[in-house]
C-alpha cells in the first residue's frame, strides 16, 4: 500500500537509531511516516571495505527490525540521493512524500549532497528540515559564532563546551505510525561484494550499541577510573582480539548510539564519585570527537596537504612498495604487521596501535604521506570518520599545530616500558601473524635477531617465511628526522614545545625539563590535541 501525498519522510543517514532522533520525533507528529535509507553509489567498493559495509547493513537490518516491532519498517533505496528524492517527491516512486526530515552532516561530500537537496526542494516545492544530532554541539551554529576560533587544545575545547551550555537530554522514542509497503528490503552483503566479511567482534546496530553501553556503565569503577593512555594496544590478556577499551566508537560513527545518550549515561556513573578527568576520561574522548568535527567544519582543505592551515608542508616520499607492505602487514616488524592485519581482518585497531602504525608510515620509518594512510584507514576501519580520521593523521604525522614534537618517534619493537602498552608474551602477534607462533617471546618483536637455529626450530626463517625488516628503523629514523627538520626550513616550533635543540632519543623529550621524572618519559600524542607535558594525552578516537 503506497503512502498518501501527505507522508513525512525520515531520511536516515548517520543517525541509524530510534532513540534520541529528533528528525524521527518531528516526523511522527504526522499521521503517515516513511522511514528510509539511500545506498549512495558514492560510497562504493573502492572506497568502503567489505567489513565496514557489512556493519552498515547490519545496522540497517537492526533499524528495520526495531521499526517492524512498532508496525513500521525501513525502506532502502539505491541511487544518487537527489535522484531518489526527486522520484519520492514527484510521484515517480511507489512512495510519495510531501516533507522531509533528516540529521545534519558536516562532511564536505555531505554538504555538497545537501546543497542538491536544497535545490530540489525549491524546484519540487517540498518542505524539509534538518537537525543537529550527530555531535554534542551544533557544529554549524558553533562555527558561525563571531567569537569562534578553531580549537587546538583541550582547554579551548572545554571553553567552547562551557559557552554552549548544558548538554541536552536525549529524546525518547516517539510513537511511530504504521507503514505497510512491500519491497525495498535491506540488501545482503553478498549482493554487493564478492568478498566475505571477516569481522565478527562488532555486530552493527542500535540494540548492540545500547547493550555495550549498558555493559560499560554497569561497572561504575571502570568508568570512573578510565584513563585511555593506560589501556593496552594488544587487547585483553588471553583474548588479544578483544579491545581493552569500550568498543563504542563504530556505533558512535554510524549513529547507532547517540553521543548524548552515552554522555549522560557516563555522567550518571561518575556523579558524586572520584573520577578521571579530560583528556584521559571517557568524557574527554567525546570532547576530542567534538574538536575534530569543529576543525573539519571550519578549516578549509582539512583533508589535504596543500591549502590547509592545520598542515605543515612536508615533501613526503612516494613509494608504492612501502605503502603496500604497510597496508598488508608485511613490513617485517611483527608489532606493526599484527596491527595492520588486525585492521584488515576485523576493521578495528586500538588507538595506541593506530599511533604506532601512523608514525611508522609517515615520519618514523617509511616517509609516506599521511593522506595515504588516511585513505587506508577510511576504507577499512569500522569507525572511520572523516573529521576524526583526518585530524588524527595530521596529528600523528607531526604536521599539525596541535601535534607533538616531530622528533617523538615510536619504536616499532615496543618493550615492557613502552607507552604503546604492548604485552610482552607475544600472544597478540602470534594471533595475527601466525608465521611467528613458534618464535620464542624474547625474539618476537625482533625476529631477525633470533639465531638461525632458533628460526628453524620455530619453523620461520626470516626473509623466507616472514619478511625481513623493510627498513632499518634506527637509520630510517635519523634520516627522517633530518628530512623533517630541513622541511621546517628554520621555522620555530610552537612555544608550548619549549626550546629544545636536540632529540634526546625515541619517545623521550627534553622539553619536559624540570617537570619531574614522569614527564621525562615522552609520550606521543593523545586523544587530544594541545599536548600537556606529562599528561599522557592520546589521539585516534577509538572508544
Amino acid at each position: 500500500m503506497a503512502a498518501s501525498s501527505g507522508a513525512a519522510g525520515v531520511w536516515f543517514r548517520k543517525c541509524l537509531r530510534l532513540h534520541d532522533n529528533e528528525a524521527l520525533v518531528k516526523a511522527c507528529a504526522f499521521s503517515e511516516v516513511v522511514p528510509f535509507f539511500i545506498l549512495d553509489p558514492h560510497f562504493n567498493r573502492s572506497a568502503v571495505g567489505v567489513n565496514r559495509f557489512a556493519f552498515l547493513l547490519q545496522s540497517l537490518q537492526d533499524l528495520d527490525a526495531q521499526l517492524r516491532l512498532r508496525g513500521s519498517r525501513l525502506l532502502v533505496f539505491q541511487g544518487r540521493p537527489h535522484e531518489v528524492l526527486a522520484d519520492l517527491f514527484n510521484g515517480k516512486a511507489s512512495v510519495r512524500l510531501s516533507r522531509l526530515y533528516f540529521e545534519k552532516d558536516t562532511e564536505p561530500y555531505a554538504r555538497s549532497r545537501d546543497v542538491q537537496v536544497e535545490c530540489l526542494a525549491k524546484v519540487s516545492g517540498f518542505r524539509h528540515e534538518s537537525f543537529s544530532g550527530h555531535t554534542l554541539l551544533d557544529i554549524d551554529a558553533t562555527v558561525a559564532n563571531p567569537k569562534f576560533k578553531p580549537p587546538i587544545s583541550m582547554k579551548s575545547m572545554q571553553s567552547i563546551m562551557t559557552a554552549a551550555g548544558p548538554i541536552r537530554k536525549p529524546f525518547d522514542i516517539p510513537k511511530i505510525p504504521p507503514l505497510n509497503i512491500e519491497g525495498f528490503e535491506v540488501p545482503k552483503i553478498s549482493n554487493i561484494y564478492s568478498e566475505v566479511p571477516t569481522s565478527t567482534g562488532f555486530p552493527g546496530g542500535e540494540q548492540e550499541a545500547l547493550s555495550r553501553l549498558r555493559h560499560v556503565c554497569a561497572d561504575a569503577d571502570y568508568v570512573c577510573q578510565f584513563e585511555k593512555p593506560k589501556t593496552a594496544s594488544t587487547g585483553r590478556p588471553g583474548c588479544p582480539w578483544e579491545p581493552s577499551t569500550t568498543g563504542l566508537s563504530p556505533y558512535l560513527k554510524f549513529g547507532c548510539l547517540s553521543v548524548r545518550t552515552a554522555w549522560h549515561a557516563i555522567d550518571q556513573c561518575i556523579r558524586g564519585k572520584r573520577h578521571s578527568e579530560p583528556p584521559q576520561s571517557l568524557h574527554g574522548q567525546m570532547l576530542f570527537r567534538e574538536m575534530f568535527y569543529l576543525l573539519g567544519a571550519s578549516v578549509p582543505n582539512f583533508d589535504r596537504n596543500e591549502g590547509n592551515s592545520m598542515c605543515k608542508p612536508i615533501p613526503w616520499g612516494d613509494n608504492p612498495v612501502f605503502l603496500q607492505a604497510w597496508q598488508e602487514g608485511r613490513t617485517g616488524y611483527p608489532f606493526i604487521d599484527a596491527l595492520m592485519r588486525q585492521l584488515n581482518q576485523t576493521g578495528y585497531m586500538h588507538h595506541l596501535g593506530r599511533h604506532a602504525v601512523a608514525c611508522f608510515l609517515t615520519r618514523g620509518d617509511l616517509w609516506q604521506s599521511w593522506t595515504c594512510g588516511r585513505d587506508v584507514f577510511d576504507k577499512l576501519l569500522l569507525d572511520a570518520d572523516w573529521a576524526l580520521n583526518n585530524g588524527n593523521w595530521l596529528w600523528l604525522a607531526g604536521v599539525a599545530p596541535f601535534s607533538a614534537p616531530y622528533f617523538r618517534i615510536y619504536d616499532p619493537c615496543p618493550g615492557p616500558n613502552s607507552s604503546l602498552n604492548a604485552e610482552q608474551t607475544g600472544e597478540f602477534v602470534k594471533h595475527y601473524v601466525p608465521e611467528l607462533k613458534g618464535m620464542p617471546s624474547k625474539y618476537l618483536y625482533k625476529p631477525w635477531t633470533a639465531p638461525l637455529a632458533e628460526q628453524k626450530k620455530a619453523g620461520c626463517i626470516i626473509g623466507q617465511d616472514y619478511p625481513k625488516p623493510i627498513v632499518d628503523h634506527k637509520l630510517a629514523r635519523e634520516e627522517n628526522l633530518a628530512r623533517f627538520k630541513a622541511a621546517l626550513n628554520g621555522q620555530v616550533l610552537p612555544e608550548k614545545f619549549g626550546c629544545a635543540t636536540s632529540d634526546p632519543g625515541p619517545m623521550c623529550s627534553s622539553l619536559s625539563k624540570g617537570r619531574g621524572k614522569r614527564a621525562e618519559v615522552a609520550l606521543l600524542g593523545g586523544t587530544g590535541a594541545g599536548v600537556v607535558h606529562g599528561s599522557r594525552n592520546r589521539l585516534f578516537h577509538a572508544m
